[in-house]
């Protein structure tokens, strides 16, 4: 390294160099994604469904243009990899060539937990799903790349886990009457039960596969999504009681995590608790700089409740909007969650992803 240098070399130049080597090395090995079209950056381009973003004016802001986010820009598992000093997390079923060892994303937008979520609208890939593919990767793609197995077993136990589930659970499924009758047979407290059981044998896949460091979201504030106020003629900002079945879940999703915790040695499963925040830029926009928590910026079918409408201009000051489309958040309002689990207080619980990685 002081080969570097022409002599001679002063203290701080020594420090500034270091620093700047040091500033270039990420702070975990690799980002893995899971979940749903929060987190999906494009493995729902490759699927037969209807569930699809590749297009204009979705990534209006996005430098990639319209990759199949559900979003106008990044989402909270890009911004993470960013703080991470990692890039994007590619969506696998695009992968093409060699392996992408800073991570990969296996989420896929309109599914969900339950096997059957969302499948009135094509093939998607339900959370056990994407932890099979997953599987794929520990078990015969990774090992190609590392020499020891140990170094695999480290690489592994360093790396964070984003997922975000559950949503669609209901918006498409528990909710969905007409389609599906799950709702007759089970009770919000029961149905969220189900969810958590067969949640909780896929955490516990992830951690025998090598994941150690785990960040759960919650379901956001459901209710306040146009596409479900309009159903039921609401005028309000959100249909509360159903936010209050989000809650129920997110409430024995702590419990869970704990438990994992506590029971899966040298685990750590994080909670992302942002539905009060979701609630609060709806109830307070100003606080978050929005101007608009009620209508999507992008013309969507269905008179504001559903996706957007292929190429039509959006509007103007996404910034200023909560929804982007009738389902989905905009960057501006993933940018403040992702902000504040990686280094707040109140949002990722009990550690933040910037101490998860010290540990």
């Amino acid at each position: 390294m002081m080969e570097k240098f022409k002599y001679p070399v002063t203290l701080i130049t020594l420090l500034v160099y270091v620093q700047s080597i040091k500033s270039e090395i990420p702070l975990a090995p690799a980002l893995y994604v899971f979940g749903d079209s929060i987190f999906d950056s494009g493995n729902n381009n490759l699927l037969p469904t209807l569930a699809k973003a590749g297009f204009k004016p979705y990534g209006s802001n996005f430098n990639g243009g319209a990759t199949g986010r559900f979003t106008n820009g990044k989402t909270v598992a890009d911004f993470i990899a960013e703080f991470l000093g990692l890039p994007f997390s590619p969506p696998y079923l695009s992968l093409r060539g060699s392996l992408k060892l800073t991570g990969l994303n296996y989420a896929s937008g309109s599914c969900g937990i339950l096997p059957y979520t969302g499948n009135f609208i094509g093939k998607c890939l339900h959370i056990s799903e994407q932890v099979d593919l997953f599987q794929r990767t520990v078990e015969q793609e990774l090992p190609r790349q590392f020499d020891d197995p140990e170094e695999l077993t480290s690489y592994l136990s360093r790396s964070i886990f984003l997922i975000s589930t559950g949503s669609n659970d209901y918006v498409n499924n528990y909710l969905q009457a007409n389609i599906y009758g799950t709702s007759k047979h089970y009770t919000s407290e029961s149905f969220a039960k189900l969810l958590l059981d067969a949640l909780s044998q896929q955490f516990q896949r992830l951690y025998r596969l090598g994941a150690r460091k785990v960040i759960m979201f919650e379901i956001g504030p459901i209710g306040c999504i146009p596409s479900l106020k309009k159903q039921l003629r609401q005028n309000g900002l959100c249909v509360e009681e159903y936010n209050h079945m989000a809650v129920i879940f997110n409430n024995q999703l702590s419990d869970m995590l704990k438990n994992l915790t506590s029971t899966l040695q040298g685990s750590a499963f994080i909670l992302g608790h942002a539905h009060w925040l979701g609630y609060e830029a709806v109830t307070n926009p100003s606080t978050y700089g929005l101007m608009d928590p009620i209508s999507p910026c992008c013309i969507t079918w269905a008179n504001g409740t559903s996706a957007c409408i292929p190429e039509l201009v959006p509007c103007r000051n996404a910034e200023k909007h909560y929804f982007w489309d009738g389902y989905h958040l905009t960057e501006t309002v993933y940018r403040v969650i992702a902000t504040k689990c990686f280094n707040g207080t109140s949002v990722c619980i009990p550690n933040n992803i910037s101490e998860l990685v010290e540990g």
